[in-house]
């Protein structure tokens, strides 16, 4: 029976990944489906792929452009939110103030409301402050975030005591403390971070759209949204800018998931 089960787990296990894997399949399909083959034939895997519809993106479109703005909003956002979230989480978790359950229990709170609710404070916000139209209009909003707050002061919480100790006999100062010791202690954890703020950065769609005039400065998505929307609507086009946009995405996360592994910290630790 238990050999039984095994098997009927890994069968339901593969026909979840078969689901899931299904709408990147047929996206993959139709970018390399040439213009004689129908797009929405009942053939899962194209008769004769083909690479022209890349490359006819790419020289039409100015995705190069597209993914050069992408790519430096997305990693500014990364590097700012692991600094003020690192910052605002480290006090939080290791030091003891006044007000400290109430001010976290505050930044918690925030997860409760919809981005549509902030958005008109934050586009008036923005024009005040000069940055419509700008990169660092799109990356304001995203300076920090209160989910990465939660996740490295929880993360922040669980170092040994004895290390914190051991760095401040050695005379280390509390920004000594939270750069040398601290940090490199919670690496998986600002891995996890940096993967969710890069991946919800690189897709973000609706704050980029409203603060950005000049197609100079599009994202990715405003990018494949342009293509979508043009006259002449050709959904291997579509398809081969969306295939495009996700590689960045994909390499990230096959460079970065070594790294999500939780070290052990108490290994180093004598009682």
């Amino acid at each position: 029976m238990k050999q039984y089960k095994t098997i009927f787990l890994y069968l339901l296990l593969l026909l979840l990944a078969l689901v899931m894997l299904f709408p990147l399949v047929w996206l993959l399909s139709t970018s390399l489906k040439p213009a004689s083959e129908d797009v929405f034939a009942s053939s899962i895997w194209p008769n004769s792929p083909t690479f022209k519809n890349f490359f006819k993106v790419w020289t039409s479109y100015p995705f190069d452009k597209y993914l050069l703005n992408s790519s430096i909003i997305s990693v500014l956002t990364v590097v700012l939110n692991l600094l003020f979230c690192s910052l605002a989480a480290y006090p939080l978790a290791r030091l003891n103030f006044w007000g400290k359950e109430i001010i976290f229990a505050l930044i918690i709170a925030t997860l409760m409301i919809p981005f549509q609710i902030i958005m008109i404070p934050l586009y008036i916000l923005t024009i005040e402050l000069g940055l419509k139209n700008t990169i660092a209009g799109v990356i304001f909003p995203s300076l920090a975030s209160a989910f990465g707050i939660f996740l490295l002061r929880q993360s922040f919480a669980g170092v040994p005591k004895e290390l914190e100790e051991a760095a401040r006999i050695d005379g280390c100062s509390e920004l000594d403390l939270w750069w040398s010791v601290m940090l490199p202690a919670i690496r998986p954890s600002l891995t996890t971070l940096a993967l969710f703020v890069f991946i919800g950065s690189w897709g973000d769609f609706l704050w980029p759209l409203i603060v950005l005039e000049d197609e100079s400065v599009y994202t990715v998505p405003l990018g494949v949204a342009k293509l979508s929307s043009s006259l002449d609507l050709d959904w291997r086009l579509v398809a081969a800018g969306s295939v495009i946009s996700l590689l960045p995405v994909l390499l990230i996360f096959l460079v970065l998931q070594k790294y999500l592994v939780p070290s052990n910290l108490s290994s180093g630790i004598k009682g």
